[in-house]
């Protein structure tokens, strides 16, 4: 599905006389001359008018096109001008033209994942547009744990989409963000999501929304789509794929795991779209079931957008699935169930059929239609000239900016996790360090850094050239791939190693094992990918340092545990700066403060668990462990939040409350259905905008080195049937220098971050003792019914 074109270009360089320096200052000399080309005056082709062209006499006098009138007004004015068969041909993705109207054709898929991405047929690079910033895949960003990175990259992501668009070569309408929890380690596209927890991941939602649409009033810069609505975490798996799976959810599961950063992303980001998924839920298709969609995202969690189908996945219901007898009935069930566009042929196809056999309303497409032409009304779309509106001056010198460019730099720095530092091995020193080499299938790699759902990146710093910034460098690779299928190789890495200062194996991943599609059957490292860093190891004259890349994780318990590796470094998918800015955490420039969103579970952990069990909770009667450092309580590998630094910390509670009284709306709410006390206080039957409280933390650096500090806040229910044991609440990131302390409040909201949901799928906020971990520092809190 991944359609990539690479530009094997890269900043300037500094390295030893080899031909692989030689090729690498090719490939500066390249870099350069696509900055310039970037930066100096350029002719481009600027985009016609998408519809109302106040140049064309036909549209002049439509009142759809008068952008004084009410957005609702013109929706409305526009439907009444459509033919039905016209009608049907705007509810897929490659929306025709209506010629008579003055409309263009349109087409709806673009993705922007991490960066403005040519994997939907909406985007294409080329002329004046040769490439887009691509930042770190989104694990590594939401390593971070930096809301305000996760806004900002989403700024410029649109930024680059407009300038994109006002040049002819993208659309307006981004399917991205993936916000589906990483239940299970194996998964291939794990590394399209903010991690396993949902509060985090509805945190990354809401604030990447806000970078990519502006969210100023009414209008949008460009309009997301969150994505996969709901439960879908498997892709292709011992013989069970996306198409064919049924995800049999709990109540309490779906509303406490599953649908949450869904939730976050359509009330706080306000996003324009959601798009519901292949996969069944407790038999039901996401896309056919109008209680997820018409009664949740519409009706309670009010979206002011559109629903969209993963692609051709109406199609999937009926053909793959058989959840329908007829083809007609698939495209009845859906648009009645809250669909309103399909990426896809099936409902161009299919839905005047079942309309003229009575199994819809005509009237039910123009309630979809009115949900997509209002979004492009709030993107301008029918404004006329696109140069005159917001955002119509952006273009290709708004693209590959060295401030976006920068941003990737900084995005991959702050996701780099260290996990093992032994000795004090690093930071590395360019004095004493003089000669590294450079080892492993992933050590000078470029496309791989960019992870999946990528375009096509400003330039890249493979590990290898970021490296050689620092030192003169040998480079071998040790495994030809990551498959590392023969041992061949390992003879010439350990004759390097023995003769270098110091050894950088830089291993893990790529797309061939981890991928949308693709997930993984084991956590090892594949192939011969451990004996290499072993026999290196143990030939290295110098400290050995593991660098990681991988979007899932990896049970590298062995290196962990062997004294010859002195440090391991976990990068993810660092995007196109990712080399120098492991470089630059290895040697020291940039102290790491990333911290792990996902657990990283040992092998045997996946013997237990079947990736089609969608149970959070652990049954220890059945042998199942639980998933999620919420749910799971066994041995790990390193634990969800798990994260280094080259210097040390220390916090202390300046202000918590001891005692927190919940305002109950009436005594007699509190004790109807069967919401006792005992039970937990039903959050429904909480005042919740009266029940909040700050935390006052005081972060002190007690080390010699500044750093950017990731502070983490937990909170546990009262002791016995309640669970989880432990959630995340709150976080921030906060720069304190060495010897100095930074003051950090994080608000806790009861409802959200003090409950728990039942069996039935309710949320209940436990009356008692409730436990606040913050970094290293417990406090205990007791709440107490108000029932005044």
């Amino acid at each position: 599905m991944v359609r990539r074109k690479l530009l094997t270009t890269t900043t300037k360089l500094s390295l030893p006389h080899t031909p692989a320096a030689a090729k690498a200052n090719a490939k500066a000399a390249l870099s350069l001359l696509l900055l310039l080309l970037l930066l100096a005056p350029t002719s481009w082709a600027a985009r016609v008018p998408f519809a109302c062209d106040p140049r064309s006499g036909l549209t002049r006098g439509l009142r759809f096109c008068r952008v004084a009138l009410p957005i609702h007004v013109r929706v409305r004015d526009l439907i009444g001008q459509l033919t039905l068969q016209e009608k049907i041909r705007l509810l897929v993705n490659n929306a025709a033209a209506v010629p008579r109207l003055g409309i263009q054709g349109y087409e709806w898929w673009s993705e922007a994942l991490h960066g403005v991405s040519n994997v939907g047929p909406g985007t294409r690079f080329g002329g004046a547009f040769p490439g887009a910033t691509s930042f770190p895949q989104v694990i590594t960003t939401a390593a971070s744990f930096n809301s305000s990175l996760w806004e900002e990259i989403g700024r410029v992501v649109s930024d680059e989409a407009r300038a994109m668009y006002n040049g002819g070569m993208a659309g307006l309408t981004y399917w991205s963000p993936n916000v589906n929890v990483f239940r299970d380690p194996r998964w291939g596209r794990g590394q399209e999501t903010p991690g396993e927890d949902p509060v985090m991941a509805g945190k990354y939602a809401a604030s990447y929304v806000r970078g990519l649409q502006g969210n100023v009033g009414n209008r949008l810069k460009v309009a997301a789509s969150c994505k996969h609505y709901t439960a879908y975490d498997l892709d292709n798996w011992n013989g069970v794929d996306r198409y064919h799976f049924n995800a049999r959810v709990s109540k309490q599961d779906l509303e406490d795991t599953y649908n949450v950063p869904f939730k976050a992303c359509v009330v706080d980001g306000k996003v324009a779209s959601v798009m519901c998924s292949y996969n069944q839920v407790n038999g039901v298709p996401t896309c056919a079931d109008p209680n997820l969609l018409k009664n949740t995202i519409r009706g309670q969690w009010r979206l002011n957008g559109y629903i969209v189908s993963d692609c051709d996945s109406v199609g999937v219901l009926y053909e793959n699935q058989h959840y329908t007898t007829t083809p007609e009935d698939a495209a009845a069930d859906t648009i009645r169930a809250g669909l309103d566009l399909d990426c896809g042929p099936f409902l161009a196809v299919h839905t005047e059929a079942a309309i003229r056999g009575g199994k819809m309303a005509e009237a039910e497409v123009d309630l979809a239609l009115a949900n997509t032409i209002t979004v492009q009304m709030r993107l301008g779309m029918f404004d006329g000239e696109p140069s005159a509106q917001p955002y119509g001056n952006l273009g290709p010198r708004d693209v590959c900016t060295p401030a976006h460019q920068q941003l990737a730099l900084e995005a991959a720095r702050q996701g780099i996790v260290l996990l093992k530092n032994q000795g004090q091995a690093l930071p590395l020193s360019a004095r004493r360090h003089r000669l590294v080499a450079v080892i492993g299938p992933n050590s000078d790699v470029t496309v791989t850094m960019i992870g999946n759902y990528a375009g096509v990146a400003c330039g890249y710093t493979s590990p290898f050239q970021g490296i050689g910034r620092y030192s003169r460098t040998v480079h071998q690779p040790g495994c030809v791939g990551v498959a590392c299928t023969s041992n061949q190789l390992f003879g010439r890495a350990e004759v390097a190693a023995r003769h270098a200062d110091a050894t950088v194996l830089v291993m893990g991943l790529d797309q061939s094992i981890e991928a949308e599609f693709r997930d993984r059957t084991g956590l090892l490292l594949p192939g011969h990918q451990q004996e290499l860093v072993s026999r290196v190891a143990m030939a290295s004259r110098g400290p050995t340092i593991l660098v990681l890349m991988s979007g899932g994780p990896i049970d590298v318990s062995f290196a962990k545990n062997d004294p010859r590796v002195a440090a391991i470094v976990w990068a993810g998918y660092p995007g196109q700066a990712g080399g120098q800015a492991i470089a630059d955490v290895l040697f020291g420039t940039v102290n790491p403060g990333g911290k792990l969103p996902v657990t990283w579970y040992p092998q045997e952990y996946v013997a237990k668990v079947p990736m089609t069990n969608m149970n959070m909770r652990a049954n220890p009667a059945k042998g199942y462990p639980g998933r999620t450092y919420r749910f799971y309580k066994g041995p790990v590998v390193y634990p969800f939040g798990y994260g280094m630094s080259y210097t040390s910390y220390r916090h202390s509670l300046v202000k918590a409350p001891t005692q927190v009284s919940v305002p109950v709306a009436s005594l007699s709410a509190a004790y109807r259905n069967s919401s006792l006390l005992s039970a937990g206080i039903r959050a429904a039957h909480v005042n919740c905008n009266a029940a909040s409280l700050g935390i006052h933390v005081n972060i002190e650096n007690t080390g010699s080195m500044d750093g950017t500090h990731t502070l983490l806040v937990f909170s546990a229910p009262p002791e016995g049937k309640w669970s989880p044991a432990r959630q995340l609440i709150g976080f921030e990131k906060v720069h304190v220098s060495a010897g100095s302390q930074r003051r950090v409040r994080i608000d806790v909201r009861v409802c959200e971050h003090l409950s728990v949901v039942d069996e039935f799928g309710i949320r209940r906020i436990p009356i008692g003792e409730h436990k606040l971990h913050v970094g290293d520092v417990e406090h205990s809190m007791t709440l107490q019914a108000n029932l005044g």
